[in-house]
Parts: structure tokens; sequence; C-alpha cells
């Protein structure tokens, strides 16, 4: 079966890299399967998860905000964040979940802090879902 190299870069390090048989990728317009040979692209990432199929296994992984570009025999997905599901602190990410929806009550922020916050929140959601999926 035909495979496509995956690549998942943040500003940190390159969070992963294989050959995989299938990637569902939280897309600007919903979710996107994709398979090698798809059609070539370039679409915005949301926070959410991101499913890497190889084999009989899946890899689930929260991601945050960015841009994927997709070839035939590529996906190199541009990302602020990645964390495999192992790697996630579900106490933490419920603490800044609980942090952030306390800011945006409050009312008192700025456009820009609003915005902020929101990513925050947003990228520790994308965790949680990813966590608690099980």
């Amino acid at each position: 079966m035909a495979t496509v190299r995956l690549e998942i870069i943040t500003p940190e390090a390159v969070a992963y890299r294989d050959d995989v048989d299938m990637v569902l990728l939280p897309a600007e317009l919903g979710e996107m399967g994709v398979y090698p040979m798809h059609v070539p692209l370039i679409t915005k990432i949301m926070p959410g998860e991101l499913v890497v199929t190889k084999g009989a296994e899946k890899a689930r992984i929260a991601i945050g905000e960015g841009f994927a570009e997709i070839t035939q025999t590529n996906i190199r997905v541009l990302a602020d964040m990645a964390i495999e599901e192992a790697q996630i602190d579900e106490e933490a990410a419920e603490k800044a979940v609980e942090r952030a929806q306390e800011r945006l009550r409050q009312g008192s922020l700025g456009d820009e802090e609003v915005a902020m916050v929101n990513v925050i929140l947003a990228k520790s959601l994308a965790q949680l879902k990813v966590k608690r999926r099980r």
C-alpha cells in the first residue's frame, strides 16, 4: 500500500516525521482526510485533534493553529503546537481552560488580550479532547 510522508513542525522542533497511510486534519472548513496521491493544496489548520493512521495503529496529536501543505507524496503541517496524546498533561490543560474562561468572564480585556486568551483556550481544549478520547 502507498504511504505519504507526514511532517509536523512547530517553532520548537519537528514534532512528528514518518511515512503513514492516512492523516485526518482539523482544517478550517472541517475535518479533512488525506491519503497518498491527494490533490495538491494548502489549507489552514485549526486547533484540534490530528489523527495519524499507520497500519492498524492510530496516533492522536493535539494540534494548534497553522497551515498544511499537501502534495501527492507529502503532508507538511506547520503549527504553533503539536503534542502527542501520551505527552498531554490533563490537569495543566484543565487549569489553563479555567484560567482562560475566568479572564474572559472578567470582561476588562482589550481586543488583543481577548484574542490571546481565546487562542490559549482553543489549544487547551484541543489537548483535553485528545486526552479524553478514550
